[in-house]
C-alpha cells in the first residue's frame, strides 16, 4: 500500500501545470579568490541550473575532536564570508543554490573512517559539529538557498551517534526552511538511517560498474542495472526522490571500476571513457520519476585553466564530457518531482 501511495504521488506532482527542471548541477570548488562574472559565464554555458557551495571545515585526524572552521587561515571561498558571495553572485545569475559543507582530514584520510576513542571526544567532535552545520544552515536561510546537505559521507559517525543526528536534523529545521539532503556514500546510503526525516536521499554515486579499461556503453549500462534498481526501491519505500550530490567520473583508463579514487595515479588519460560513463548515468537516471538530479564532481572557477586533453582528474571542464554536460542540461522538461 505504501508503495501504491508513493507512485500515485508521483502521478499527481507529474499532472502539475508548474514546470520544474530536475537539477542540473556542478559543484563549485572553493577559491582563494572571490568570484566573478567570468567565473559564472561557464556555469551558464554548460547550462547548470545549480550549483553546490562547498564551505569546509578541518579536522587533524580520524579520532581528533577538534573541527576548525570559518577562520582567515582558510581559503576565501572555504569560509562563510566567501561561501555567502559566491551564492549571491549565482543567484543573479539565476542558479540556484545546495549549500553543503563538507570536512577535511588531514593527508585526504576518508570521512567515514572518523570515529572518537571516547565518549568526551564524541561530545566535543558532536558539539563542534553541531555549531559548523547550524552556522552553514542559517546562511542557507539568510541567501534563501535552495537545498541544504547536513553532512558529506560520514558513515561511522552516522552509525555510531544516532540521537546527534536525529537532534541536529531537528535544529536544521528550526534554522532553515528549505529541502534538506544528507550526502551518504554509494556503500552507505542503503543503511543511513533518517531519510524518511529529510526531502531527498543524498548519494555521491562513485558505483562501481565495470572493470574494462576501456569501458563500453553496454557493460557501463548493464553494470547500473543492480545498482539503479535499489535506489529506486529504497525511493519508493521511504517516499523519497533521490539526489545524486555527487556523481562523475575520472578521465583515464578503467574509469568505471573504483570511480570514487580520488589518487593521483597515472593511469592513462582516456577522455571518451569518462564522457561515455557520464552519458549513460544521464540515460538512466534523468528520466526517471523517482530521481531528482545531482551535481558533476567538480567544477573549478578558474575555467579555462582546468581540465583538458592531458587531465585524468574528475573535472569535465574543457573534455567531451563537458560537451555530454551541455547536451543534458540544456534539455528542459517537466519532472515529476515538483511538491517534494
Amino acid at each position: 500500500m505504501k508503495k501504491l501511495i508513493f507512485l500515485w504521488v508521483l502521478v499527481l506532482a507529474s499532472c502539475a501545470s508548474s514546470k520544474f527542471d530536475k537539477v542540473n548541477g556542478v559543484s563549485f570548488v572553493s577559491s582563494r579568490e572571490e568570484v566573478a562574472q567570468h567565473h559564472i559565464d561557464p556555469v551558464l554555458d554548460v547550462q547548470a541550473n545549480y550549483a553546490a557551495i562547498m564551505p569546509f571545515g578541518f579536522i587533524r585526524d580520524l579520532d581528533s575532536p577538534e573541527l576548525v572552521f570559518n577562520t582567515d587561515r582558510q581559503w576565501f571561498g572555504e569560509r562563510r564570508e566567501g561561501a555567502k558571495q559566491y551564492i549571491e553572485k549565482l543567484h543573479q545569475n539565476g542558479v540556484s543554490v545546495m549549500v553543503k559543507p563538507q570536512i577535511w582530514i588531514f593527508d585526504g584520510q576518508f570521512t567515514g573512517n572518523m570515529k572518537m576513542p571516547s565518549e568526551e571526544d564524541w561530545k566535543k567532535l558532536e558539539a563542534s559539529y553541531e555549531e559548523f552545520i547550524l552556522l552553514y544552515a542559517g546562511l542557507a536561510e539568510e541567501t534563501q538557498s535552495d537545498i541544504f546537505c547536513i553532512g558529506t559521507e560520514l558513515k561511522t559517525f552516522v552509525d555510531e551517534r544516532p540521537e546527534f543526528w536525529n537532534d541536529l536534523i531537528q535544529k536544521v529545521r528550526t534554522a532553515y526552511t528549505g529541502k534538506i539532503t544528507y550526502a551518504a556514500n554509494w556503500d552507505e546510503y542503503a543503511k543511513t538511517p533518517f531519510w524518511e526525516e529529510l526531502d531527498y536521499i543524498g548519494v555521491n554515486a562513485y558505483f562501481p560498474l565495470c572493470e574494462r579499461e576501456n569501458p563500453t556503453v553496454e557493460t557501463l549500462t548493464e553494470g547500473w542495472q543492480p545498482w539503479k534498481t535499489k535506489m529506486r526501491e529504497l525511493a519508493e519505500q521511504v517516499e523519497r526522490p533521490i539526489l545524486f550530490t555527487e556523481f562523475g567520473y575520472r578521465s583515464m583508463d578503467f574509469t568505471g571500476k573504483k570511480p570514487w579514487l580520488v589518487d593521483r595515479n597515472q593511469e592513462n588519460v582516456n577522455l571518451e571513457a569518462q564522457a561515455r560513463a557520464t552519458q549513460v548515468l544521464f540515460e538512466e537516471f534523468w528520466n526517471e520519476d523517482w530521481f531528482a538530479g545531482g551535481f558533476v564532481w567538480k567544477w573549478f572557477m578558474q575555467h579555462d585553466s582546468v581540465g583538458g586533453n592531458e587531465d585524468n582528474r574528475f573535472t569535465p571542464q574543457n573534455k567531451p564530457a563537458e560537451s555530454v554536460i551541455r547536451r543534458q542540461y540544456a534539455q528542459v522538461r517537466k519532472s515529476s518531482l515538483k511538491g517534494y
